[in-house]
């Protein structure tokens, strides 16, 4: 039976009183967004605590994977509207939904009715127990249980009659754009994209910044972190990424500092970088996609010395989970089979053999002032060469 509309439910900007609008009117223009193109017409609005898309002609499948990766969305309703006249009509309708998508079922079912319109005659518990009645006549292969039925029926009357019997789970969070901008550092690997998705759920704006490092990363490496990104970005919304060419300063460093430090200090050299970009960008924090222990480079006296060159917050969404955890959640936003793609990154190229797992700031700050002479100057440069490439 083809729907020609969807019902809409949030959780927790139902929760945000006064603001509560601003979360709405947020929520009403990304479905916009993902909306646009696809097949078919549509149109967007609030009602009642509810957001509403009345839709024609379009690819049901289509429309729900396009909301399912919109945050703030918990539930997507296929919804038949009728229009209001007198109780009988409302009876004949729900009946007629059911015939339509149920007959020859057999499951459990109750009924649940939520009057928005207090002026409609009857009351809901008369009108569950009088559409129960009316659905078992007509479907015989049905049987009530208003415990733990396997199908509720939900009977919504508003300005008209809306009934639907599916609710597919959405992702849930905040809607894109109303908790400020971030900049994630974005490698090829499995675990900054899903840094990015998770703060994305929370109504992040995001940009990116990738460290290229030609030769030794090749143009599939780098075409490789677009794809990831576009990848967030179904979900976040349009991304800007920052491609910085991070070749000199690695040279520099891996010709310069002690090799069991290398990983650490050039680390400490992109969140600087990092750190400046975003700045710029009107960004409020960096992302990464570090887990603790993860790595060598992800010891709790890594993460120490590479955070103590940044003077914004540095959010790391993975830090808690396990490496399988972040593999789970890539394959579910669907970025696991492109991070596992066989092109290096310049992280991967200059590893060192015995990498220091205990470093101290101290220990960092002394081996870059051996650096001094050309560091600056490279920083600037690797700057001036930033490449945006805006994705999604």
């Amino acid at each position: 039976m083809e729907t020609n509309s969807f019902l809409i439910k949030y959780a927790e900007i139902g929760v945000k009183g006064k603001n509560r609008y601003k979360f709405e009117d947020a929520l009403v223009k990304r479905i916009r967004q993902v909306l646009y193109g696809l097949t078919g017409n549509f149109e967007v609005y609030k009602s009642q605590g509810r957001i509403m898309v009345d839709a024609s002609g379009f690819d049901q499948d289509e429309v729900v994977a396009a909301l399912k990766k919109v945050f703030g969305i918990v539930g997507i309703c296929p919804v038949k509207v009728f229009e209001v006249s007198d109780y009988d009509t409302l009876k004949s309708d729900v009946v007629s939904y059911m015939k339509d998508k149920y007959e020859g079922k057999s499951f459990t079912f109750k009924v649940k009715t939520r009057r928005i319109d207090k002026n409609f005659p009857r009351t809901s518990p008369a009108i569950n127990m009088d559409l129960g009645e009316l659905i078992l006549k007509a479907l015989p292969t049905l049987s009530v249980d208003v415990h733990e039925p396997q199908v509720e029926v939900f009977v919504e009357i508003r300005d008209k009659i809306y009934v639907y019997s599916e609710i597919i789970p959405g992702p849930g969070g905040m809607p894109s754009g109303t908790a400020g901008k971030a900049m994630l550092l974005l490698s090829g690997g499995i675990d900054s994209p899903v840094a990015g998705y998770m703060i994305g759920k929370r109504g992040v704006d995001l940009e990116a910044v990738y460290f290229h490092a030609p030769p030794y990363t090749s143009d599939r490496a780098k075409q490789k972190v677009v794809d990831l990104a576009a990848i967030v970005a179904q979900y976040t919304g349009r991304i800007k990424l920052h491609v910085i060419n991070f070749t000199d300063i690695q040279m520099y460093i891996y010709e310069t500092c002690p090799h069991d430090q290398l990983t650490i200090i050039m680390r400490r050299y992109m969140m600087r970088i990092a750190q400046k970009l975003a700045e710029d960008g009107g960004c409020l924090g960096l992302i990464t996609g570090e887990s603790i222990a993860q790595v060598a480079s992800q010891t709790m006296h890594s993460l120490m010395a590479t955070n103590a060159v940044c003077t914004i917050p540095v959010y790391r969404p993975c830090i808690g989970m396990d490496k399988q955890e972040i593999i789970d959640r890539s394959q579910q936003i669907g970025s696991y089979e492109t991070s596992i793609l066989p092109y290096e990154d310049c992280c991967t190229i200059f590893v060192a053999k015995h990498p220091v797992t205990k470093p101290s700031v101290a220990a960092m700050e002394k081996s870059e002032k051996r650096l001094a002479e050309r560091i600056d100057e490279l920083v600037a440069t690797a700057l001036e060469t930033d490449e945006i490439i805006e994705v999604g």
